[in-house]
């Protein structure tokens, strides 16, 4: 009999499920947000309700483009996993719960090398509250991402004035906007 998965290995494969739903031509991705041991809600990257998937055109325009990932994604049809799995639930439940994430190649059917949220999930995640992420990455195994360093990691881009092209670095001093 095989062994009992972890609480990690168990919602990562309820969330590779998920990532089946997916309407993308290049990758697909599931989520899964759960509290308490409760699953609160789910997400898949597709198009939004009531726009024509990728799938169902049969192209997508980032691939005849040869947009790298990470890259150009208002381009994209599709709406991510993370932010879908977001939408469906409310903020008083995602406040301290965890997502799980799961990405596959759709040519292969592999693990994506990336599964980690690009930067427009990450402060979605942030500002639902969602405690920590759990992804499946092929060459790390299971890895364990605290969104509490990606806010760290903004605003120290920010104070560099990194991502804001021609803007000088801002020192962060908790006082911005206050007149003196």
């Amino acid at each position: 009999m095989p062994a009992r998965p972890s609480k990690d290995e168990y919602y990562l494969n309820i969330a590779r499920e998920v990532c089946r739903r997916g309407t993308c031509l290049r990758r697909l991705y599931g989520a899964v947000i759960v509290k308490d041991d409760q699953i609160i809600s789910t997400g898949y990257a597709g198009a939004p309700r009531g726009v024509v998937n990728c799938v169902d055109l049969g192209r997508c325009l980032r691939q005849e483009m040869a947009v790298p990932p990470g890259q150009r994604y208002e381009l994209c049809r599709s709406v991510h996993a993370e932010m879908n799995a977001v939408i469906h639930a409310s903020r008083a439940q995602t406040l301290g719960a965890v997502m799980y994430l799961v990405g596959i190649e759709k040519d292969s059917g592999q693990l994506t090398s990336y599964s980690e949220p690009c930067l427009l999930c990450r402060r979605v995640i942030i500002n639902a509250g969602i405690a920590k992420v759990v992804a499946l990455n092929p060459d790390k195994g299971i890895v364990h991402l605290d969104p509490e360093e990606w806010i760290a990691e903004e605003n120290q881009a920010a104070a560099k004035g990194v991502g804001m092209p021609g803007a000088p670095p801002v020192a962060l001093t908790g006082m911005e906007g206050s007149e003196s």
